[in-house]
């Protein structure tokens, strides 16, 4: 394999790895508000 295919690669597979950090934590803070919501609602 050459040196750029290489390289290529590697850029890619930190993008994706840093995109699945990132779907996590917004799944995280979209739970955390909807828990929010629901605490809200259930003390009224």
């Amino acid at each position: 394999m050459s040196l750029t295919l290489k390289s290529v690669l590697l850029g890619m597979m930190v993008l994706f790895m840093a995109g699945c950090n990132t779907m996590e934590g917004a799944g995280r803070d979209i739970q955390r508000g909807g828990e929010a919501l629901e605490d809200s609602a259930s003390d009224r």
